[in-house]
């Protein structure tokens, strides 16, 4: 569940922010399952057949062919794997991947990514000139729990020899748990790690806002304390050289600017802050480096819905920037004056939806695509060079099987995932000017590029009317087939979030791998649809009421066209999806044959305090729960009929407390259920609210199947079909 305005209170400009993986910090000699053999290194079959159709492509600025490898195409047909007919179980999809967040080097040289071993994820780095040699171990990457816990969080090149590493302490301050974030450079020449302007750092200095990739200098926030704690949570900002940690000062603390922003020249020229019990975000801005800042920007948005007209980039030697608006009642690309914040005219827009934001080149000084959602998340590129690299792809791995992932900044060698769409996918390196493309490694080794379920992006019509849209996967083995079971899933958030097609929740694929039909709605509230269709989940009647209407009312619409049974379904989610399931088997009994809710809110006033004390009493607000609380609190009705439910706990979530579900449990007890019959509880001891280890996650994904199989079976008599062979992986 995500509670308070989700708003960047310091964006960069042309520098992608260090992805968050919330994970762990520690050395481990050996690095799993990774296969850098020669085969592995060439793409498959079928895929050199695709390609030949793709040889003579050409691009304006740089002539691109996609050349089929030999050795590959000479190969015979293989045979049908054993993954197309028989069915894989639930905890494949799941596991930690051979490859993510991978991030290329800017010479091309090198790839740093984050791989599965022991269940856990480490950082390794690949010399792609010689792909024969085994990935060399960073930093081992997990969660931080407890005090003295070690976290490396996210990771990016600055230039070509450094790979920098956000890394967080957590430790305990009279009683309280609080994180403290540095940066660490590995030198990939050396081995060494070295501390980035450690010396005087407060609570947090891991914030990156410009780089220059040539000199290996960057701009860093940080807060200091080198004269007094007294501006803590006042940053300051310093220009640091990667080679040895060494910063000198470039901005200094503002008594009203919490983070800070930089221009693509690596000028600070914009300042944020925002309070927790106000809600108004206050934003300063100043046009060069000579000038003084001013207040442009004082306000609250009580809707929670609004856009705030923060800049996502600086229009180099103008004192304007893009911004993302819902002025119009979508968001939509607008350049603003940021001294008058007047907006000029829609630059770009996908009609009925939201835009998710913009690309630009490295450098943060042009526009080079677009992120948009239509059910399925895109980068719309409007640069005619990575234009042109993404169709040629697309004619390889298929429409929407081709992501861009990174890419050298002379655009010659760029990371590609292909797949993702009919089939498991895998990491290729793409070299523009040989045209050669060469697998990496699987997402995952098990299964390879195994089918997948079939996903679509539809519409049905809630009872009063509204229109939904709902991503919804198929069993691939019960394809044509009518009248099958139902999971319905119900994303976390809930208000700004969604689902989407080729989203990275993972729990849709292993369900319809074993039978069902797994709907996603993206109900009144979600994000993406414009600012009506969230206001609509926050009026009077929504939350728990209205939107869990439209969750019933999925299997009246679907039921009418004959895919479902309505009678045959469960519920499920984790987070808000959480609190919705056991909302649905506390108030729908009668409609839900079972519910299995993961780390959901259950008790909506203790959480309510909660949050006041925690995130302020405005954010505290951001759940709009406040019209009737106790009525919407499942743990507050546990009286009455009631779906079988399986409640699942994260011992060590830090952001939904333990006590939801222990009160949850207590209730339900004291209203005379019985564990094992009505309801069953889980605490993973090792678990947090993002399911960070394969052991937390496969024990979730397994046990909840297991929970849907007892109450509501896959596969009947009635059904005229027999489940697949379940095939055996090592």
């Amino acid at each position: 569940m995500r509670f308070g305005p989700q708003i960047a209170l310091w964006p960069r400009a042309g520098v992608d922010p260090i992805r968050i993986c919330s994970r762990g910090f520690h050395r481990d000699a050996s690095l799993g399952n990774h296969s850098w053999d020669a085969e592995n290194s060439m793409p498959l079959a079928k895929l050199a057949h695709r390609a030949s159709s793709a040889v003579a492509l050409a691009i304006a600025t740089v002539p691109l062919a996609l050349a089929p490898q030999p050795a590959a195409a000479q190969e015979a047909a293989p045979q049908v794997p054993e993954t197309a007919s028989g069915r894989i179980p639930v905890a494949e999809f799941v596991k930690q991947s051979n490859m993510s967040n991978a991030r290329i080097s800017p010479d091309g040289k090198h790839l740093a990514y984050l791989t599965g071993q022991n269940g856990r994820e480490v950082l390794v780095m690949l010399d792609l000139d010689n792909l024969s040699r085994p990935p060399r171990l960073i930093i081992a990457s997990e969660e931080a729990r407890e005090a003295g816990d070690r976290t490396m969080t996210g990771f990016r090149w600055i230039g070509n020899k450094h790979v920098v590493m956000t890394v967080i302490s957590r430790e305990n301050l009279n009683g309280n748990l609080a994180d403290f974030r540095r940066l660490v450079a590995y030198d990939i020449d050396s081995g060494k790690l070295v501390q980035q302007a450690w010396r005087d750092a407060g609570g947090d200095a891991g914030q990156i806002l410009y780089i220059n990739h040539d000199t290996g200098k960057y701009l860093l926030q940080r807060d200091s304390v080198a004269n007094s704690t007294e501006r803590w949570g006042f940053p300051e900002v310093v220009e640091v050289d990667v080679n040895d940690g060494s910063f000198k000062m470039v901005q200094r603390t503002n008594p009203v600017v919490r983070g800070w922003a930089a221009d693509g020249s690596g000028v600070v020229r914009a300042g944020f802050n925002s309070s927790g019990d106000t809600g108004k975000l206050r934003m300063l801005y100043r046009s060069d480096d000579s000038g003084n800042f001013k207040t442009v920007y004082n306000e609250a948005d009580k809707t929670f819905t609004a856009t705030v007209p923060i800049p996502r980039m600086f229009i180099p030697g103008t004192d304007e920037a893009y911004v993302l608006s819902r002025d119009e009642g979508f968001d939509r690309v607008y350049r603003v004056n940021m001294n008058t914040l007047e907006l000029g005219k829609p630059i770009f827009e996908v009609e009925g939806y939201d835009v998710q934001g913009i690309i630009t080149n490295e450098d943060g000084t042009k526009v080079v695509g677009y992120r948009t959602f239509d059910g399925t998340l895109h980068n719309t590129y409007i640069d005619p060079t990575l234009k042109a690299v993404q169709e040629a792809l697309e004619e390889v791995f298929g429409k929407g099987e081709a992501i861009l992932v990174d890419y050298t900044e002379d655009n010659r060698k760029f990371i590609v995932y292909g797949g993702g769409v009919e089939r498991e996918g895998g990491y290729y390196i793409f070299d523009t000017k040989s045209g050669s493309l060469q697998l990496l490694n699987w997402t995952r080794s098990a299964l390879k590029d195994a089918p997948l379920n079939p996903v679509r992006a539809e519409w049905y019509t809630a009872s009063d009317g509204t229109r939904i849209q709902a991503v919804v996967t198929y069993p691939r083995h019960r394809l044509g087939q009518k009248n099958l079971p139902v999971v319905v899933m119900p994303h976390g958030g809930p208000f700004g979030a969604f689902s989407a097609t080729n989203s990275v929740e993972p729990w849709n694929q292993p369900l319809a791998e074993q039978g069902y039909v797994v709907i996603q709605p993206n109900y009144r509230g979600s994000g993406g649809y414009g600012r009506q269709f969230e206001e609509m989940g926050r009026e009077p009647g929504g939350y728990g009421k209205r939107m869990q209407d439209d969750l019933n009312d999925i299997l009246t619409y679907f039921g009418q066209q004959g895919a479902i049974d309505p009678n045959r379904a469960c519920i499920m989610g984790w987070s808000y999806g959480g609190y919705a399931a056991a909302r649905g088997a506390q108030r729908d009994a009668n409609v839900w044959k079972c519910a299995v809710a993961g780390a959901g809110v259950y008790d909506m006033p203790l959480m309510n305090r909660w949050d006041a004390r925690n995130l302020g009493r405005f954010s505290s607000g951001f759940q709009a729960t406040s019209e009737d609380p106790e009525g919407i609190s499942s743990a507050r009705n546990t009286d009455g009929p009631w779906a079988p439910i399986l409640i699942v706990t994260a011992k060590r979530d830090a952001r939904i407390p333990m006590e939801q579900a222990e009160t949850l449990v207590s209730n339900l007890q004291k209203s005379g259920k019985v564990e094992g019959k009505d309801f069953r509880y889980i605490v993973q001891e090792q678990g947090t609210h993002n399911l960070p280890y394969d052991d937390v996650h496969i024990q979730w994904i397994e046990e909840a199947y297991d929970w849907l199989q007892k109450h509501n079976p896959a596969y009947i008599p009635g059904d005229g079909d027999q489940p697949p062979k379940l095939i055996k992986f090592d």
